[in-house]
C-alpha cells in the first residue's frame, strides 16, 4: 500500500475531487494548511496598503491506495490540478505498512 499525500490550489478541489472518483478512488481526507515553497509567499496591496502573505492558503489531501495504483492516482492529481503557475502544489508518495478499518478491524488492502 501507498500513502499519497498532495498539497493543491484549494480553487482546484473540485476540478481533482471528481478526476479522483472518476479514478476509483473511494475515500480521501481533505485538510485546509498554510506554507510555502521557494516562492516565499507574496506582497498584496488592500486599501492602499501593501503587506506581505507569508504562509498561502493551500489543501492537503491523504489518499491510501494500492502499490499499482499510486502513480496512476499521482497522474490524474497534476493533470486536475496543474495551473502551469508556481504554487500548483506537490505530491509526494510514501510506503504504508498496514491500515486498519477500526468499524471492521478489516487490515491492509482490506480496509483501504
Amino acid at each position: 500500500m501507498r500513502a499519497i499525500v498532495a498539497i493543491i490550489k484549494p480553487h482546484k478541489l473540485d476540478d481533482v475531487a471528481e478526476a479522483l472518483r472518476d479514478a476509483g478512488v473511494s475515500g480521501l481526507t481533505i485538510t485546509e494548511v498554510r506554507g510555502h515553497g521557494r516562492q516565499r509567499g507574496h506582497t498584496e496591496v488592500y486599501r492602499g496598503a501593501e503587506y506581505s502573505v507569508e504562509f498561502i492558503p493551500k489543501l492537503r489531501l491523504d489518499i491510501i491506495v494500492d502499490d499499482g495504483d499510486a502513480e496512476k492516482i499521482a497522474d490524474t492529481i497534476v493533470d486536475a490540478g496543474q495551473t502551469g503557475k508556481i504554487g500548483d502544489g506537490k505530491i509526494w508518495i510514501g510506503p504504508l505498512d498496514n491500515v486498519v478499518r477500526i468499524r471492521t478491524n478489516e487490515r491492509g488492502s482490506d480496509a483501504i
